[in-house]
């Protein structure tokens, strides 16, 4: 089975319930800066006031931008220089090409799985008492978890060999 290079983004997803969820909320996570959830609607169904949303700092996150910005200084002096439009144009251009991403390895792992009449049958028989709208969702979720456990095991099998080689 194959695997995706730089799977990292991975670890972001909402873990399966699987023998390894345990682990994954273990995994200390590095956050940028989020905005915080609006303020929830009042009594009579309105929103309360708009107040500007709040940041909020990591430190680990921001050493990591001020270590980069020192080593590039030259890229950082660009950044600077865009117009603020060109900045969130940037920054949502991002986030169009990691949905992309998302979507293409989801239809992959679909497809890889269609293409095995037993794979997909065992498969159907995992979420045959799910809703069907979330059916094709929970499978896609399964696979990418399973094709993460096969990759880690392939890589330390790798590392295992490569160490007996030596």
């Amino acid at each position: 089975m194959k695997h995706f290079a730089g799977a990292r983004w991975f670890d972001r997803l909402v873990p399966a319930n699987t023998a390894n969820a345990a682990q994954q909320k273990n995994k200390k996570r590095i956050v940028m800066s989020k905005i915080k959830p609006p303020t929830p609607p009042s009594a009579s169904g309105n929103a309360a006031p708009a107040d500007p949303p709040t940041f909020r700092n990591n430190p680990e996150v921001d050493a990591k931008i001020d270590a980069y910005v020192k080593e590039n200084p030259k890229y950082w002096s660009y950044v600077q220089a865009m117009p603020r439009e060109r900045l969130e144009r940037t920054v949502v251009l991002n986030e169009v090409r990691e949905l992309d991403r998302q979507q293409r390895i989801r239809e992959g792992v679909l497809k890889q799985i269609n293409r095995n009449p037993e794979m997909k049958r065992a498969y159907d028989l995992l979420v045959k008492d799910l809703p069907e709208d979330q059916k094709e969702g929970v499978i896609a979720q399964i696979g990418r978890t399973a094709r993460r456990a096969v990759a880690r095991v392939q890589g330390q099998q790798q590392t295992k060999g490569e160490a007996v080689a030596v």
